[in-house]
């Protein structure tokens, strides 16, 4: 018996994902909202839209007006409210909606903040990419993070 002779099992619950095959997983846990919908939810003064792009796409591409900034990268921090880090806009009370640039990361995200306990959440499908797509206004960035 040898190690060249040992045949390689995959297990399927440890098998290997892309990125993409996560974003299509998160999406089927998650609620998907269209720009309008979107639109619509804003007008409820409990929706908090957070936008978890890099700072960088914010100076770049804008920012739909009434977002908070919420960098990817901190947002489980943000949002765990037994940490130091902890936002009040992370409120499980309030209503939710995560956006990013095209919708994977906000789709992610959307899933992991599910996972800590919101229940109240849902992520803008096709991101500001999509928001734009459907002619709603941005605005440059003038900086409301968090």
């Amino acid at each position: 018996y040898s190690a060249c002779s040992r045949k390689q099992r995959t297990d399927p619950k440890t098998e290997n994902k892309t990125a993409t095959d996560l974003v299509k997983e998160a999406k089927l846990k998650i609620e998907e909202l269209s720009p309008e919908q979107v639109s619509n939810e804003l007008l409820n003064k409990n929706t908090v839209l957070i936008d978890i792009r890099e700072s960088d796409e914010l100076k770049l591409n804008g920012k739909i007006p009434g977002s908070v900034h919420a960098p990817r990268g901190m947002l489980e921090f943000y949002a765990d409210d037994s940490l130091p880090y902890h936002k009040p806009e992370f409120d499980k009370n309030n209503r939710l909606i995560l956006h990013c640039a095209s919708g994977a990361r906000s789709a992610l995200a959307t899933a992991t903040l599910k996972q800590m306990g919101y229940e109240n959440i849902a992520h803008l499908d096709g991101g500001i990419k999509g928001w734009k797509e459907a002619g709603k206004l941005t605005i440059d960035d003038t900086t409301n993070s968090i």
